[in-house]
C-alpha cells in the first residue's frame, strides 16, 4: 500500500466534488450535520484554522471496487460520472462544504429541533472587519431565501434575498468565496474602504484555503482498507459494523475470479430487507443482529468459541457470510411464524429483538426438529425464560453465544446435556407484577402474548387474539378497573397501573366500557353483547379475571385473584415456580394492611347510574 499526503485547495475540491471527480462508497451513510456544525465549521475556514484531514482512496483499484455515489447536493447522478477519488474519512465535512461554497449555497440540513431546513450562509461585512480576530459573530446562518420573519411569519427582521438587499445590509453569500462573481459583489458595495479590508483579511485569505488529505493509492488491499475504516471513524459519526463489514467484502479477489462481479453487502441486505417486510413483526431486526446471528453460526462451527460480539462480526470472511447468510434469512420466516403463534403479533410487541438474533440461530442448527412437539416445547420455554426473566436486557453478546451453544442439545434432551443457563438463571417474583406498568418492559410485553395465548377473546366482539382479529380490532392492553373509576375510588396508582390491572382489549370494547365502574359496564356488556350472563362471565374469565369481582365492583378481590391467575401464567410458560413476596393480606406488598392501599368504593353495587363527575375517559 502507498499513499500520499496533498494539500487540496477548497477552489480546486469544490468544483471536483460537484462534477463527480470526487465521490463517496456507497454504504456510507447520508448527510446529518446540522446548520450550527456547518456554520462553525465556515467560522473554521475563514478564521484559516485546520479542520483536520480527509482521507481518500484512488479509484480503479482491483482489491477494493467499491461503488461510488456522488457526495449530496453534487451536479451529478450516480452513475454518471466516474469517480478518480473515493471519499474514505470526512464526508460529513466536505459535504457541508460543497453545499454551502458551491453553487446556490443552499445547505439541505437540520435546526436543532431535528426538523429539516434549508439554510444559505452569510459573511456581515462589517462585523468581520470590526472584529477579524472573532469572526464566529460575523457568519450568519439564514433561511434558503434569504429572510428572516418573525411573529409566526408576520414581520420580516431582515431581507438579504436579492443581491441589492445584500449589499445594501452588507451580507456577502458565502457562495461567492470561490466565485469570480465574489470580487465584482463586492467592488459594488458602498464602503470601498471597508471592501478592501474585508478583501484582505477574510475573503484572499478564505480563497486560498486547502485541506491537507491522506490518499491511499491504486494497490492498496481491501484489509488495509477495511483497517483504515476501523482507526480512522472514531469521530461522531463512527461507522457501523455492517459498513465496516461493506468494505471489507467490497472485491474480494475469489468472489471477483469466481463471478465476474462484485460482492456488495448492501445489496445482500435488501434480500433481508425483503422478508422483513414480508413480516413486520421482524421490523426491529437491523443489519448489525442479522450479522450477529451470522457470526453465532460461523464461529459455533469453527474451532474458537461462539461469539456474537461485534469487534468479532469484523473478522467474517465473505465465503462465511456467503455459507450462513441464506439460512439466516430463511430461519427468520420461521421466527416470525414463532412469534406469530405465542400472539407477538407487531414489532411493537417484540420484548426483546436481541432474542430473536440467537432464535434464528438455533433454527438454522436445528432445522426442522425444532418444531417436533417436545422440541418446541422446550424451545418455547428457553423463550419466556428469557422474557419473563428479563434476561435479554444487559450482556446479550455472551447470552447469545451460552444459548446457541447449550439450547438445541438441550432441547434435543440429548445424554449429559446442561439446562441452559437462561432457563437456569430465569426468576420471577410475585412483587414484579406490580411494576410492570408500560410495554417498555419486556416482561409486560410477554405476560400481554400468554393472556392472548391463552384462549382469551374479545369482551364485545368474541372474537379470538390471533394476528388478523388483533390488526383488525385495534387491541391493546387496557385498564380493567378503569383510570377514571381508580382515580374517583382513591386506588393507589402503583396498583391502578399494574399489568394486573389491564388485560388485551379491542379499541371499540375498551370505548364502550369508558370510565364506568365494572359493576355498571358488565351490566352493559350483558344487555349490548346479547347473549346470557354465564356466558359473557366466561369470556371474561377466560382474562384470569373474577367476573363475580367485576359484577361487585370490588378492587381487592379482584386484584388478589389475578395476581395469582398472572402468577401461575408465568409459572406454566417459565416451567418453574415463580417467587410469593407479597403479603397475602396486604395488595402493596410488606407488613401494610390493605387500607393503605384501598378504600371501599363509593358508587354501591346496585347503583344503576354512573357519577357525572366519573368522566367517561378511555380506560386504556
Amino acid at each position: 500500500m502507498g499513499f500520499q499526503t496533498p494539500q487540496h485547495p477548497l477552489k480546486e475540491l469544490l468544483p471536483k466534488i460537484a462534477k463527480g471527480e470526487i465521490q463517496l462508497p456507497d454504504f456510507q451513510r447520508g448527510y446529518v450535520w446540522d446548520e450550527e456544525r456547518i456554520r462553525s465549521l465556515l467560522v473554521t475556514i475563514a478564521h484559516g484554522h485546520p479542520l483536520g484531514v480527509v482521507m481518500m482512496l484512488q479509484t480503479g483499484n482491483d482489491q477494493v471496487r467499491f461503488k461510488p455515489k456522488p457526495v449530496e447536493g453534487a451536479e451529478v447522478k450516480q452513475g454518471e460520472v466516474e469517480p478518480a477519488l473515493l471519499v474514505l474519512d470526512g464526508q460529513q465535512r466536505l459535504t457541508s462544504l460543497s453545499q454551502a461554497l458551491w453553487g446556490d449555497g443552499v445547505a439541505h440540513t437540520h435546526d436543532a429541533r431535528r426538523k429539516l431546513v434549508q439554510r444559505r450562509f452569510y459573511l456581515d461585512i462589517a462585523q468581520a472587519v470590526k472584529e477579524p480576530r472573532n469572526l464566529d459573530e460575523a457568519v450568519k446562518s439564514l433561511p434558503a431565501d434569504g429572510i428572516i420573519r418573525e411573529n409566526f411569519d408576520r414581520d420580516i427582521v431582515l431581507d438579504v434575498s436579492t443581491r441589492d438587499k445584500q449589499l445594501a445590509h452588507g451580507y456577502f453569500p458565502v457562495n461567492l468565496v470561490y466565485d469570480d462573481k465574489g470580487t465584482e459583489w463586492l467592488f459594488d458595495y458602498d464602503d470601498l474602504a471597508v471592501a478592501k479590508a474585508f478583501l484582505n483579511t477574510v475573503l484572499t485569505p478564505m480563497q486560498s484555503y486547502a485541506i491537507p488529505s491522506i490518499e491511499l493509492d491504486k494497490q492498496t488491499t481491501k484489509e488495509a482498507v477495511a483497517t483504515v475504516f476501523e482507526k480512522v471513524n472514531t469521530g461522531g459519526m463512527k461507522l457501523t459494523v455492517f459498513e465496516l463489514l461493506t468494505a471489507k467484502f467490497a472485491g474480494d479477489g475469489d468472489y471477483y475470479r469466481a463471478t465476474g462481479t462484485d460482492f456488495r453487502l448492501k445489496d445482500d441486505w435488501e434480500l433481508t430487507k425483503q422478508v422483513i417486510d414480508a413480516y413486520p413483526v421482524l421490523a426491529g431486526i437491523d443489519e448489525t443482529e442479522f450479522l450477529q446471528a451470522v457470526m453465532l453460526l460461523t464461529s459455533h462451527h469453527s474451532d474458537k468459541a461462539t461469539t456474537a460480539r461485534k469487534e468479532d462480526i469484523l473478522d467474517l470472511r465473505l465465503d462465511d457470510y456467503r455459507t450462513w447468510a441464506s439460512r439466516v434469512r430463511d430461519a427468520m420466516v420461521w421466527v416470525a411464524g414463532f412469534l406469530d403463534a405465542e400472539h407477538i403479533h407487531t414489532s411493537r410487541d417484540v420484548p426483546y429483538p436481541t432474542q430473536l438474533v440467537p432464535l434464528a440461530a438455533i433454527r438454522v442448527l436445528m432445522g426442522d426438529d425444532i418444531d417436533i412437539h417436545g422440541i418446541r416445547a422446550k424451545i418455547k420455554q428457553w423463550y419466556w425464560c428469557g422474557v419473563l426473566g428479563e434476561l435479554y436486557s444487559s450482556a446479550t453478546e455472551s447470552r447469545m453465544a451460552r444459548d446457541l451453544d447449550q439450547v438445541p442439545n438441550w432441547a434435543r434432551s440429548v445424554e449429559g446435556a446442561a439446562v441452559p443457563r437462561t432457563v437456569e438463571d430465569a426468576n420471577f417474583v410475585e412483587s414484579r407484577l406490580h411494576s410492570l406498568k408500560t410495554r417498555n418492559a419486556a416482561a409486560y410485553k410477554g405476560i400481554h402474548a400468554l393472556l392472548m395465548a391463552n384462549g382469551t377473546k374479545d369482551w364485545l366482539h368474541n372474537q379470538p387474539f390471533d394476528r388478523a382479529h388483533y390488526l383488525n380490532l385495534a387491541v391493546d392492553i387496557h385498564h380493567i378497573f378503569p383510570k377514571a373509576w381508580c382515580l374517583k375510588n382513591h386506588i393507589d396508582p402503583e396498583l391502578r397501573e399494574s399489568i394486573v390491572n389491564k388485560t388485551p382489549l379491542a379499541r371499540k370494547t375498551n370505548q364502550f366500557l369508558g370510565g364506568a365502574s365494572p359493576a355498571e359496564y358488565m351490566r352493559k356488556l350483558d344487555t349490548k353483547a346479547k347473549i346470557p350472563e354465564a356466558e359473557l362471565d366466561a369470556i371474561v374469565a377466560a382474562h384470569q379475571i373474577d367476573p363475580a369481582a367485576l359484577r361487585a365492583s370490588s378492587f381487592e378481590r379482584f386484584f388478589t385473584h389475578r395476581r395469582e391467575a398472572l402468577l401461575k401464567l408465568v409459572e406454566t410458560a417459565m416451567g418453574k415456580r415463580a417467587a410469593r413476596d407479597v403479603d397475602r393480606d396486604a395488595l402493596g406488598g410488606g407488613s401494610e394492611s390493605a387500607d393503605a392501599f384501598l378504600v371501599e368504593p363509593d358508587d354501591p353495587v346496585d347503583s344503576g347510574a354512573v357519577n357525572p363527575d366519573e368522566g367517561r375517559g378511555s380506560s386504556g
